[in-house]
């Protein structure tokens, strides 16, 4: 795990936050804080970066990550099936460095040779091959240089199967967009929904029905809002 610099503006002063979050045991009846603010961050979120020199800003009601290589960036708190886990995106191009790519995410990630999503983190160090160790649901939205948009089943084996991709300009990232993103789990089944579209629907034969969410990243600087969890209805 690397440690970075949280940058936050509130009421115009700059604000440093060092440190990062624990992972607690989830009760079905807590509540899900985004903790995407500069009070809450260190609380709900832990990031574990291939880089020392990540950048995570808070600017009104989201984060921003600037991330010079491989960032998964963990909510602490494990999630049960049925669940629904929602959340806005964009990943941003307005200046020299910024790059168009990788949009990802983890959900119901675990570590088959541990408890805790967090118990190896070290050992995984940020980068997206050591992720292989894991169990978990992967979308690549617009990664490989937004070239390829992908699903995949992770199950703790290298080179796990790819399940669905796409190519076409319709499922790749438009530079600077507001992406609302709707993962759903339930009755042994997953999806990935985006702007309103089910990109991704898989019944998986041995679901994954409690784990970790996260957000995942490369070479970018993306921004997140809205992150909420709550159960599954057949209406919503």
């Amino acid at each position: 795990m690397s440690f970075g610099t949280k940058v936050g503006i509130a009421s115009g002063a700059l604000v440093l936050l060092l440190g990062a979050g624990m992972g607690w045991i989830l009760s079905r009846a807590e509540k899900y804080p985004a903790g995407l603010d500069w009070k809450g961050f260190d609380s709900y979120w832990t990031v574990e970066s291939e880089s020392p020199d990540y950048q995570v800003g808070f600017v009104g009601e989201g984060v921003e990550i600037d991330s010079p290589k491989g960032l998964t960036m963990w909510y602490n708190k494990p999630v049960e099936a049925p669940c629904v886990i929602e959340y806005d995106a964009r990943v941003m191009l307005e200046r020299e460095g910024d790059r168009l790519s990788d949009l990802n995410c983890f959900w119901m990630a675990s570590d088959p040779a541990a408890e805790d999503i967090f118990a190896r983190s070290a050992e995984r160090g940020g980068k997206f091959a050591n992720c292989a160790t894991l169990q978990l649901y992967y979308v690549g939205y617009g990664g490989n240089y937004n070239s390829t948009t992908r699903f995949r089943r992770y199950n703790g084996m290298p080179d796990p199967a790819l399940l669905q991709e796409y190519t076409d300009p319709e499922h790749l990232l438009e530079a600077n967009h507001w992406y609302h993103i709707r993962l759903v789990c339930s009755d042994g089944r997953t999806e990935y929904w985006i702007d309103g579209e089910r990109l991704f629907a898989y019944d998986d034969p041995d679901p994954l029905t409690r784990g970790w969410f996260g957000f995942r990243t490369t070479l970018s600087r993306t921004q997140f809002k809205g992150f909420k969890i709550s159960p599954y209805h057949p209406t919503n």
